[in-house]
């Protein structure tokens, strides 16, 4: 997409933000794993962090519009059930998964119209095969990277077979997405950490405006430092999707959700409790 191209996206993009919110809206946070970092300095290419541990969340999201059922991210794969985190590295585990927390709240797998990825990380797309009659929603870098020979860093194509192999609805994201098209839940173009990543503006009627982060960072320090993990693949992209995310944080007057932070993701209601 060149400049022209982006500029007109967001120009479209804009009266979405603004629109009034018809739709009744609910947001979820599920468990959908969680990662034991040995070494966090792996996460700032300032090398700061020196010596210190974490576990960072893998939380990922369910929306209702209406009577419509999103999912945003899907976490780490079923494979990491109760998967050993004692050792150094990344340590990735599961306690549940999705369809599970589906079932405590009466949602039927197949109910599962959209499934909205982030990126193409396998923390991020863990799960979503188990529902292919979805929509998969993905940045189009991002899904090109899927198809990469060999696959870019971090990035399992088997765990999106479904759509790769041409058997569900598939539609690649350039810029943002308005996905309902009332302005109510927008993918938001965040790239940085991957060349197609976003993050997610959820607008609820009680709560306000809600920011899924993705991962334009993954701790809330990072916004303070202007971290940025080696891994990512542009700097300075990164940095302006961080400022992007501020930004538009106190234009809202939004909750800006870091999804691996245990801290941030607690801004929202535990499981099964839902915002509205």
């Amino acid at each position: 997409m060149n400049p022209r191209q982006y500029l007109l996206a967001a120009m479209l993009a804009l009266p979405a933000f603004g629109a009034a919110q018809a739709a009744d809206v609910e947001l979820w946070r599920l468990d959908c794993g969680s990662i034991r970092i040995g070494d966090l300095s792996a996460f700032s290419d300032t090398l700061r962090y020196q010596g210190e541990e974490r576990t960072l969340t893998d939380s990922c999201y369910l929306i209702r519009h209406d009577a419509s059922y999103m999912l945003w991210d899907t976490g780490l794969p079923a494979a990491l059930l109760g998967a050993s985190q004692e050792g150094g590295g990344m340590k990735p585990s599961l306690a549940t998964t999705i369809k599970d927390q589906l079932s405590e709240i009466g949602v039927a797998p197949e109910k599962i119209e959209t499934v909205g990825i982030s990126h193409n990380h396998f923390d991020h797309v863990g799960q979503a095969a188990d529902f292919p009659q979805a929509r998969l929603l993905i940045g189009k870098a991002d899904l090109d990277g899927f198809r990469a020979e060999p696959p870019a860093f971090a990035v399992d194509p088997s765990l999106v077979k479904p759509w790769l192999d041409g058997k569900g609805a598939l539609e690649a994201v350039e810029g943002d997405k308005d996905v309902f098209g009332d302005g109510s839940v927008v993918m938001l173009s965040t790239p940085g950490h991957t060349h197609g990543s976003h993050s997610l503006l959820v607008r609820l009627a009680g709560q306000g405006a809600v920011l899924l982060s993705g991962d334009t960072v993954h701790f809330e320090e990072q916004f303070d430092n202007n971290g940025v993990p080696p891994f990512n693949v542009d700097r300075a992209q990164s940095l302006a999707s961080m400022d992007r995310l501020q930004d538009m944080a106190k234009a809202l007057n939004a909750t800006l959700v870091v999804q691996h932070d245990a801290n941030d993701i607690a801004k929202l209601p535990a499981f099964p409790a839902g915002a509205k």
